[in-house]
């Protein structure tokens, strides 16, 4: 979700991986001038797609792909395109956050996702939330701690 950490993981994974990341938050940010706009879906898939296949066409080429990716389907269809580019092994990173911190965190930002939408992804991602079903090699859930008096918000 908006404000769970995702992109500050991202930056410390592909720096000491040494893998090149496709975000869907800069993608927005060129494409609308606001990261926060959520725009057309088609265009900003269509320029991940892009950014995917040109380091897929690297030698020894490694993506992080950084998206939230809160329905079940979008993420079957992005790990069976990324497997017929050739990525290989797909493994995910997911970051439980509980709802209130991640309405904390975006109220926190100059960059403020609305409540709604927030609202609307977590719903999706509690819906249907990832597992290796969906044909991950690797799933590495990352639960937030939470302290004895946030003990309501986390789950």
């Amino acid at each position: 979700l908006t404000g769970s950490g995702k992109a500050t993981l991202a930056v410390q994974l592909a720096n000491r991986e040494g893998w090149q990341i496709v975000s869907t938050d800069r993608i927005r940010e060129r494409l609308f001038g606001d990261e926060a706009i959520q725009g057309s879906w088609f265009q900003i898939w269509a320029e991940a797609e892009q950014q995917l296949r040109a380091i897929a066409q690297i030698p020894d080429g490694k993506a992080l792909y950084d998206a939230t990716n809160t329905r079940r389907r979008d993420r079957r269809q992005f790990i069976s395109l990324a497997r017929s580019w050739g990525f290989d092994p797909i493994e995910a990173y997911w970051l439980d956050v509980p709802l209130a911190v991640c309405l904390e965190r975006s109220q926190r930002r100059h960059r403020q996702v609305p409540v709604p939408i927030i609202c609307k992804m977590y719903r999706q991602l509690r819906g249907g939330s990832p597992s290796l079903k969906e044909g991950f090699d690797r799933l590495i859930r990352d639960r937030f701690p939470c302290s004895p008096n946030q003990q309501s918000n986390c789950h």
